[in-house]
């Protein structure tokens, strides 16, 4: 591949498993992290054990100092940049009467304004020849979970930001697309608690591929499509990984 990444959140979950994606077709992936510099440092261990390249960079892109100083390494590491992948989120669940504006600022700064403000400083750094940016949607985007009308709101929100940025951005030769998961099993979902239990077991009963919940790489495949000059007459396109599960 020889390009130049950037995957935001990435120690964990579903942006580790895109990082090592990445890194495995042969980008030099910036390994963006908030808090766990352990977690970081284990994904590039394990890229760069395989031949591949990838350097950790600190920064919580819910806060625009950071996200500076993110593009700004990226730049005097690697003087470019050819794929964003907006992967950094949050999800809180609440139900109407416990919404506070705590609650909804908490997911839209990071999951909205963290997202387009992220966006806008990696634009920069993308040549003439173009690039893809890939944005970490969620299935609730479309299928709005009850209880959860912030976070649910948020994915809404990116959808709509990954169109209207398509048209933006593509005579500027950079697509924009969204992959938008069902439940995946990762860290930060059995720390919910909604590895086991009648959420998880819903899920798979709605799921007919398998009749399981996704796993990383099952998104991580997907990125690496749409980072690819493959999908290079895709943009503006929402794909939904949830197995076929529509309800």
């Amino acid at each position: 591949m020889g390009k130049v990444a950037v995957v935001t959140g990435a120690s964990k979950g579903i942006g580790a498993s895109i990082a090592e994606y990445l890194g495995a077709e042969g980008a030099s992936v910036v390994v963006n992290y908030a808090s766990s510099k352990s977690g970081a440092d284990a994904v590039v261990k394990r890229i760069t054990e395989k031949g591949g390249k990838a350097v950790a960079v600190q920064g919580d892109v819910s806060k625009p100092k950071d996200i500076t100083r993110l593009f700004a390494e990226t730049k005097s590491l690697y003087g470019k940049l050819d794929i964003l992948v907006n992967n950094a989120g949050i999800y809180e669940f609440a139900p109407l009467e416990s919404i506070t504006p705590e609650h909804f600022h908490k997911q839209f700064d990071l999951n909205v304004l963290g997202l387009l403000l992220t966006t806008k400083e990696a634009v920069k750094l993308i040549g003439p020849e173009g690039g893809s940016i890939i944005n970490i949607s969620s299935i609730v985007g479309q299928m709005p979970l009850a209880g959860a009308p912030v976070y649910s709101a948020t994915k809404a929100a990116v959808d709509a930001i990954t169109v209207s940025l398509s048209k933006e951005l593509g005579p500027k030769k950079i697509r924009v697309n969204s992959l938008n998961p069902g439940m995946v099993e990762t860290e930060g979902v059995h720390a919910a608690g909604f590895a086991e239990g009648e959420l998880r077991k819903h899920v798979e009963s709605q799921t007919p591929l398998g009749g399981r919940i996704g796993q990383p790489q099952d998104i991580a495949s997907a990125a690496v499509f749409f980072a690819a000059g493959d999908s290079g007459w895709a943009t503006g396109q929402t794909l939904v990984l949830a197995g076929g599960m529509t309800q």
